[in-house]
């Protein structure tokens, strides 16, 4: 069964490593923050300003203290607030030890297109420096798109946001990873069989699945 949108940040979550600054990009990533993450101190940031993220408030939310996607959260104890030029000198200076980005299209070869569908309104925001800059780049998206077509495709016919920045994809079906430029399938969600991902993918993969998390 594929993963819920709050079910796959958990699962991303699980991944991030103690001491990390991640910056989480819009849609999906954003829940990010509000995923428990026991024994691990994550420093989030926003590229609009903000270091040391939590989660939404419990109480009333104050307006002046968003994510990207201006929905409220919290501010940790030594959290900073800073401009854009300073948010993004941390992402060009490669300051930033992750990157979680949504995507609209992922190539086999790790190219990213995330930031215009032909026909739509362009708006690349800050995607294409936190792509470059950051030291690992993971995609947080649906594996199919509202159509039913898949996502990781051989080569990403929408604009690109990046050529081969792309370390891993979760989806609500799967894990990839790339491994030595290499596509390469590391877990299933549970109860999804290889064939749904094998139908549902048009880019060319291989398997060699994570014992720590493969699916039974």
């Amino acid at each position: 069964m594929p993963l819920l949108r709050t079910e796959l940040a958990r699962r991303v979550a699980g991944d991030l490593e103690d001491g990390w600054c991640v910056n989480v990009g819009i849609g999906a990533p954003l829940l990010l923050p509000g995923q428990p993450t026991p024994g691990k101190e994550i420093l989030y940031h926003c590229e609009h300003g903000l270091l040391g993220v939590g989660p939404p408030p419990e109480g009333e939310p104050d307006p002046d203290i968003t994510d990207a996607g201006k929905n409220p959260v919290t501010l940790l104890a030594g959290a900073a607030a800073f401009d854009s030029s300073v948010s993004f000198a941390i992402a060009r200076g490669g300051r930033l030890d992750l990157c979680v980005l949504g995507a609209l299209q992922v190539g086999e070869h790790g190219d990213l297109a995330n930031w215009l569908v032909p026909g739509g309104n362009p708006g690349v925001g800050g995607a294409m420096d936190l792509a470059v800059g950051a030291r690992r780049v993971w995609v947080m998206m649906n594996h199919v798109d509202k159509q039913g077509n898949a996502k990781l495709r051989k080569a990403c016919t929408f604009p690109l946001t990046g050529v081969g920045v792309v370390d891993r994809v979760y989806t609500d079906l799967a894990v990839f990873e790339f491994t030595g430029g290499v596509l390469t399938l590391r877990e299933r969600a549970p109860g999804v069989r290889l064939e749904e991902i094998a139908a549902l993918t048009e880019a060319t993969y291989t398997v060699d699945l994570w014992n720590r998390g493969a699916a039974a």
